[in-house]
């Protein structure tokens, strides 16, 4: 297909969703949020279906058969679940005024901006490969359709960055990001036009794929009985229709544990799952509806994948490429075009709202803290900090797309694009035991979180995202075979001895024997103080909290919701402080006197809670009493 008509195509496409993005937001300008319905939501959580789901199921598919169904089986088990740990997480997160998953984390343990600065800087290096299987997604479904590369067999990786399409998609996400991501610093942090545009999105690649599905069971065969028919008198497709394959390397178990983790865990599923939520009572009709889009997305992958082995014997195409590849040799040029769009769309919607989660993550939990801790005079000069704000999260899209496109270059040849997907499922699902144990364990504490957290993430470093700099060739590869300075216990897929596993299993082992254990040994060894058990209180029980109207101090900025959290008055109540020290809000990006540890960012309005030992702000006053207040204070 020529090029021009695809990339004619891809715009017209990405202005779509900008006109969609841009109603969107006027709408909510006036008062009529188009978010405001359960249908929406559940379509938005279907950004967990990325090219992974539109070209990597069909791959996975072709080599393990029902090998591909762990990813989408961990997610329906935590829709079962959702009742009791989603709703939780949900009600937490409105309590708390949460704005990512590094301010969930880093508020359930006395607000640690050590511990917030953590996740998000792990959430960042873990995700980065996981970006980099979008970008190789659209790179290589472009060379396909154009003919430059018909096998998709050089993994996008054949043109100059100039002339690398890839580099030019993440150009175009990055400005997607910003204009509808960044445009004003929000209190809730939601994205009403990011958020339409991606339901649209989800729409986009289920008909795509059921397009695709429905030409290759009913278009190129007769219906699925005699595609399976046909396929069955080969013997290497026949035993793709039993489990062997898919049992052999032992991952299951390990897939749905990761895809159950990931699905809460990725900053993304976080961002439209928690943050974006606008009624809590949409998630019950979520919890039927985001299975059931799982269900229709993978209906035809198995056929596609049987129908591309028996086409292109001896994997003359690329198996993840089946989708577009199917149609272009039954001469539908125009479904093989849709079958891109549909990639496209899962793409862009996986980019986009993970641009944005990482890039409020690393503003608040990593830059505005160093920055307030350097003392600028300039910084304490700004009355309304709003453009600064903005300004760092719009750098921070470019720098994490560039990151991504980086690994891309780096390693994106040397795994398929499943494989891509699982080093980033593996680095996320590190935050499970801080989240999880910090909602339902009490005597959970900051140190504990931070010591699991990083020995797991350390661990995950060593055993995957390494070896995979070691198999691109930019570490020697007698890293993975005799181990770093050639010592066979250090070896990163078989560390300590422990080998006969495959290298998700093993990476998945250690690092959670690691985080979980640190977090339980030192949670139990440590005594954690009076604001962090304060937190603890209100995140655990939380149904047991109600939330009363906030009281502002005279010259504060006013709050954005009418109520406060539990653990604010709890660890007001206890602190005994009369003066409050100033902070400062990411929501509003204003310096207000609410109470905080010193001179501190909060990472949402309610963030900041005074400690014993919170320093007082020089020069800062405290509201001034009536006479009859003066009057009534004890001397």
């Amino acid at each position: 297909m020529p090029w021009p008509t695809i990339v004619a195509a891809s715009f017209a496409y990405l202005l779509l969703l900008f006109a969609i993005a841009w109603w969107a937001d006027r709408r909510a300008d006036g008062g009529r949020s188009v978010i405001a319905s359960p249908y929406v939501y559940a379509l938005s959580l279907a950004v967990y279906c990325t090219t992974w789901t539109f070209y990597g199921s069909v791959g996975r598919a072709a080599s393990l058969g029902i090998g591909f169904l762990p990813i989408y089986l961990g997610p329906t088990l935590l829709m079962l679940l959702g009742p009791l740990v989603l709703r939780k997480i949900l009600r937490i997160a409105k309590a708390q005024r949460i704005t990512s998953i590094a301010d969930f984390i880093a508020s359930r343990y006395g607000r640690s901006q050590g511990l917030g600065g953590l996740v998000a800087l792990t959430a960042v290096i873990g995700v980065t490969p996981y970006i980099a299987l979008q970008l190789k997604a659209v790179a290589v479904s472009f060379d396909v359709l154009w003919g430059t590369d018909p096998s998709g067999a050089t993994g996008g990786l054949s043109l100059p960055v100039v002339l690398d399409n890839a580099f030019y998609v993440a150009v175009v996400m990055a400005a997607f990001a910003i204009m509808f991501g960044t445009r004003h610093i929000d209190a809730a942090e939601h994205h009403e036009g990011m958020v339409a545009a991606i339901a649209f999105e989800s729409v986009v690649k289920l008909v795509a794929f059921l397009a695709v599905g429905a030409a290759v069971v009913w278009g190129l065969h007769d219906g699925p009985t005699e595609l399976f028919a046909t396929a069955a008198e080969h013997p290497e497709i026949r035993d793709l229709f039993t489990s062997a394959p898919a049992l052999a390397d032992g991952s299951w178990l390990t897939m749905t544990l990761l895809s159950m983790a990931a699905v809460l865990c990725l900053p993304r599923q976080f961002q439209v799952t928690v943050i974006e939520n606008v009624d809590e009572r949409h998630l019950t009709r979520a919890l039927w509806l985001f299975p059931l889009y799982m269900l229709l997305i993978n209906l035809f992958v198995l056929p596609v994948a049987v129908a591309g082995l028996m086409r292109f014997p001896d994997r003359a195409v690329d198996p993840d490429m089946f989708v577009v590849a199917l149609p272009l040799a039954a001469g539908e040029d125009w479904l093989a075009l849709l079958a891109f769009i549909g990639g496209l769309s899962a793409a862009t919607g996986m980019i986009v709202v993970e641009a944005i989660a990482l890039s409020t993550m690393v503003c608040n939990d990593i830059v505005m803290p160093l920055l307030l801790r350097a003392r600028s005079a300039r910084l304490e000069r700004l009355h309304d900090l709003s453009p600064l704000l903005l300004t760092i999260r719009r750098a921070a899209i470019v720098a994490i797309l560039l990151l991504g496109y980086l690994y891309f270059r780096i390693a994106g040849s040397a795994y398929a694009l499943s494989a891509i997907g699982l080093i980033s499922f593996t680095a996320v699902a590190q935050f499970a035991p801080a989240l999880i144990g910090g909602v339902y364990w009490a005597g959970a504490t900051r140190r504990g979180a931070l010591a699991g957290l990083s020995a797991g993430i350390l661990t995950w470093a060593y055993t995957l995202l390494l070896p995979s700099f070691a198999r691109s060739g930019w570490l020697p590869a007698s890293f993975i075979d005799q181990g770093p300075w050639g010592v066979a216990l250090l070896r990163p897929y078989a560390l300590f001895g422990l080998d006969g596993m495959d290298p998700l299993t093993h990476a998945l082992f250690w690092s959670m024997l690691l985080n979980i254990g640190l977090y339980a040994v030192v949670s139990l060894l440590d005594r954690p103080g009076l604001g962090e058990r304060a937190q603890a209180t209100a995140f655990v029980e939380v149904f047991q909290h109600r939330d009363t109207p906030c009281r502002r101090a005279r010259g504060a900025a006013p709050p954005r919701s009418a109520t406060c959290s539990a653990s604010s008055r709890a660890s007001s109540a206890r602190s005994g402080r009369r003066r409050p020290s100033p902070s400062m809000s990411a929501a509003t990006g204003r310096w207000s006197p609410t109470a905080g540890p010193g001179r501190s960012w909060c990472a949402s309005p309610n963030a900041c809670s005074p400690g014993p030992s919170a320093p007082r702000r020089r020069g800062w006053r405290s509201p001034p009493r009536s006479r009859a207040a003066r009057s009534a204070t004890p001397s």
